[in-house]
């Protein structure tokens, strides 16, 4: 398919995203909060527009869409609903894996919209040091693999059709292999509901393996390169598109902030909000820390469009920033609203709560600190990885 017919496939596949986004996911994010309901709706409603296949090749079906494309949709998405853009945010970071190493067959189901997927990394064992898997890979006699593991914190756990799922390798040297799991394989349970503070929609449960048979076939990659693949695919993706995640957040709050500061009027004086200096200032600053944060990620995209040098250190970076920036937005506009703030209906606590995930999810905002700093120095990043 020629570059500009591609290109035309992708805008066209976003402007419908968005208008799913504004017709559908919006109006059901409040429900999904309170349920702590898996936004299956939004989601069917996405996978028909395109958006499970955004990232896919033209070839299979999919809109063959950019990361800048994709960051756009997840942060629109984030500013109306946190737990459906962090399940599409999910299947995102494992397609990269899919699309790169996975078979034909599972590529163009992805791309028709009929396959979600999500990434199994985190474990009970090593915690939020997704690099150090202890889970276990082993193979007999056979064209079998048999997978253990407790993994923790599964986006979409039993919901999604396949995890992309860390593990030892079986033979090779090296920290880590990757497999392409369906999630109905027997062995496989799920444990509990998640029932969370935030993204409280995103089905993000403990998935435990015991004995589950995969065909060799099922690797992702070469034995014991799964580390490699996931810093060059699926990690950039997944911390980009974080950064955006961030993003959506802390505008939908600005814009939260803004509408409150206009309307709010004190009647004593006979004036809004917007017009006390010291509210004007705390937005200033709070609209400072949002846009250069998008400046950031701008610059990040531009780095990984151009194949700069400094493209992995800006990636590392980027969500460290956008993380720690919306807490402070979130902060910020909570201060700002005062006891409005606190109304459930009104969005500006269940986007305060959503806002507090990025710092904690792998790798952490301290993990990406020391990654960031051993960049600079240059040192290894995974020194302990063995």
């Amino acid at each position: 398919m020629p570059q500009s017919a591609r290109s035309a496939q992708a805008s066209d596949t976003v402007q419908a995203l968005d208008a799913v986004i504004h017709d559908v996911v919006a109006p059901l994010a409040q429900q999904v909060d309170r349920e702590g309901a898996f936004p299956r709706e939004g989601m069917r409603a996405l996978a028909a527009a395109g958006g499970l296949g955004l990232l896919s090749a033209a070839e299979f079906g999919g809109a063959d869409a950019d990361l800048r494309q994709a960051a756009g949709v997840v942060e629109r998405l984030a500013g109306a609903c946190g737990s459906t853009a962090m399940v599409l945010l999910m299947h995102y970071a494992a397609v990269s894996a899919i699309e790169a190493h996975g078979p034909d067959t599972v590529r163009r189901a992805v791309a028709e919209g009929h396959h979600l997927s999500t990434l199994a990394f985190s474990e009970h064992g090593s915690r939020s040091n997704f690099w150090a898997p202890v889970s276990t890979a082993a193979q007999d006699d056979t064209d079998e693999v048999l997978l253990n593991a407790r993994k923790s914190w599964v986006t979409s756990a039993g919901e999604a059709d396949s995890y992309v799922w860390s593990s030892r390798p079986l033979r090779a040297a090296g920290p880590m292999s990757l497999w392409l799991v369906p999630s109905d394989s027997p062995g496989l349970e799920v444990h509990g509901d998640y029932d969370g503070f935030g993204l409280r929609g995103n089905a993000s449960s403990p998935v435990s393996a015991k004995d589950v048979r995969i065909p060799v076939t099922a690797r992702l990659a070469a034995d014991g390169e799964g580390l490699s693949t996931a810093l060059e695919l699926v990690l950039p993706r997944f911390l980009v598109l974080s950064a955006a995640f961030c993003l959506g957040v802390s505008e939908a709050l600005l814009a939260l902030a803004a509408d409150h500061l206009r309307t709010t009027r004190l009647e004593h004086l006979g004036q809004s909000l917007a017009e006390q200096p010291h509210a004007r200032r705390e937005y200033a600053l709070t609209r400072l820390r949002a846009d250069a944060a998008r400046a950031f990620l701008d610059d990040t995209l531009a780095a990984l469009d151009t194949g700069r040098r400094d493209a992995t250190l800006r990636v590392l970076q980027v969500k460290a920033l956008a993380a720690e920036t919306t807490a402070e937005v979130a902060d910020s506009v909570m201060r700002l609203c005062g006891g409005s703030a606190f109304r459930r209906e009104w969005g500006v606590e269940r986007r305060f709560r959503d806002a507090l995930a990025a710092r904690v999810m792998a790798p952490t905002t301290e993990a990406l600190y020391d990654f960031c700093g051993r960049a600079g120095l240059g040192l290894p990043l995974f020194e302990e990885a063995r």
